[in-house]
């Protein structure tokens, strides 16, 4: 049934990983499975067969072919670097050719403790492990680049954190498993010559097109090619109002996907200011503050590839600054993209869009408004003033989204589009369901009691966030006064 392994991570230098069996675990029992996302990697699921799904997915038997590996990497964490993390309660399989070609990467989550477990348990408690699992493939339905979940299974045994908690699994996958922090690694060690080694390796994996670059000009290539992803990666998210909550160079993807969903969620309430992690008391990564971090973790990178880029110090440093300072010119493209999209600007560009969209943020923050309902309200207001009532009903203060609509409607008639058209589009990129904060603690609680209906539930509203969902309404609201969810926790 498991498609076949490659194993070309655990194939680097043996410093770059410790080898590792997954702990066997009490009573595992398989609680989610991704049935479109494992066709899609090849497994054979004519063959499917429960029992053993359970044993892989649990850590309690390694698939043919596998050699598990913990993987090595550092990483700055609340801006305090820590030489040696790596996978603590994680475990690589192997890397699988999916259908359409791609190498991807099979992980297990809360499979044990591992070398690099620095005294924790390794293992994973059900709430978080449900929680990435419906964030990251809300996610991926979106259209937001991010590892997917693959399944989830508890493991019959109690985890300790704030109190005991069920524990569970969870089987993730991703185009690869190397952050930031795997090249700070080797860097805050001058262990050069593995930087070199997993810069090659990364460019053979994901950035092939880089090959025809010559040598002495790659690397600097390579930073840049990462920088551009990960400022489209922030760029949506800040488009959906999507918190990550623990940017840390250890959760920052080369390859540019979402990674490490911890204390995560999505913002309702529009105020730029918000932080839902219960660690980041400083508002460190807080909303606004996300396309800011990006560019510091990048710095972060340019300096353990530094000697990759000119032999002469100085030289590769100006070489990586210029790279590095280059970043708010890859976000604010990406951002003003996206934004212009979502307010139905999509035939041409005009001097004063960025302007535009900055009002209607204003608007939506002295109006308290919520985010997804007001982007989502605004498709059905372009097709004319009908639906202007349901929208002034999201603002406590309407004066300035008053005024924004008139200014809007005025910049529509330059898009040579009829509202109709507008709407269509603006709903297609403008979801309706979010995994809302309150919805989804409310899911994690009834599972930890054992009932999982209001997880499954919510995982197939999720499946479908633009379409309009008949007797789903409820799931499309903001948390009331005595739902609210305002703190979320890693897990860890």
């Amino acid at each position: 049934m498991f498609p076949t392994f490659t194993l070309r991570y655990s194939q680097l230098p043996s410093h770059f990983y410790e080898p590792f069996t997954p702990v066997m675990v009490e009573k595992p029992e398989l609680v989610a499975f991704n049935r479109p996302l494992a066709e899609t990697l090849g497994f054979d699921l004519s063959a499917f067969d429960e029992q053993q799904a359970t044993d892989w997915f649990s850590g309690n038997e390694v698939p043919e072919g596998a050699e598990p590996v913990a993987q090595a990497y550092a990483g700055h964490q609340f801006g305090g670097f820590s030489p040696r993390l790596g996978d603590g309660r994680a475990v690589l399989l192997g890397e699988v050719t999916d259908r359409d070609g791609r190498l991807r990467d099979i992980q297990l989550k809360g499979s044990g403790r591992t070398p690099f477990s620095r005294g924790g348990d390794g293992r994973a408690p059900l709430g978080p492990v449900l929680r990435e699992y419906l964030l990251s493939e809300a996610m991926h339905v979106m259209g937001i680049p991010t590892t997917r979940a693959l399944a989830a299974v508890t493991t019959g045994e109690r985890v300790m954190r704030r109190m005991p908690e069920p524990g569970a699994v969870l089987t993730r996958v991703a185009s690869s498993h190397i952050r930031v922090g795997t090249f700070q690694y080797f860097g805050s060690r001058h262990d050069f010559e593995a930087v070199k080694t997993l810069a090659d390796h990364v460019i053979e994996r994901h950035y092939p097109e880089l090959l025809e670059t010559p040598e002495q000009d790659r690397y600097l290539a390579l930073l840049k090619a990462i920088q551009q992803r990960q400022a489209e990666l922030v760029a949506r998210w800040m488009g959906v109002g999507f918190i990550h909550g623990v940017m840390n160079t250890d959760n920052t993807s080369i390859a540019g996907e979402t990674i490490d969903f911890g204390p995560c969620a999505f913002m309702e309430r529009y105020d730029p200011g918000t932080v839902f992690s219960s660690i980041d008391t400083g508002g460190r990564y807080a909303y606004v503050n996300q396309p800011v971090i990006l560019q510091w973790n990048m710095a972060r990178l340019g300096e353990a590839m530094l000697p990759l880029f000119d032999e002469d110090e100085q030289r590769a440093i100006e070489r990586a600054t210029e790279v590095v300072q280059g970043f708010s010119e890859q976000y604010h493209t990406a951002w003003l993209a996206v934004m212009r999209d979502k307010i139905g600007l999509r035939h041409h560009e005009e001097d004063n869009d960025q302007e535009l969209i900055e009002a209607l943020q204003e608007a939506m923050r002295v109006g308290r408004a919520d985010f997804t309902l007001t982007f989502r309200q605004l498709g059905e207001c372009a097709r004319g003033e009908d639906g202007d009532a349901s929208l002034l009903a999201l603002f406590e203060q309407d004066a300035d989204i008053r005024d924004w609509l008139s200014r809007w409607r005025q910049r529509l008639t330059r898009e040579g589009a009829d509202g109709d058209e507008i709407a269509r589009h603006m709903h297609a990129v403008n979801p309706l369901y979010i995994p809302r904060n309150h919805q989804v603690e409310q899911a994690l609680s009834a599972a930890a009691e054992g009932n999982f209906e209001p997880f499954e539930t919510l995982r197939e509203i999720l499946a479908r966030p633009f379409d309009e969902q008949p007797g789903r309404e409820a799931w499309t609201l903001p948390a009331g006064p005595d739902e609210a969810v305002f703190r979320t926790f890693c897990g860890t």
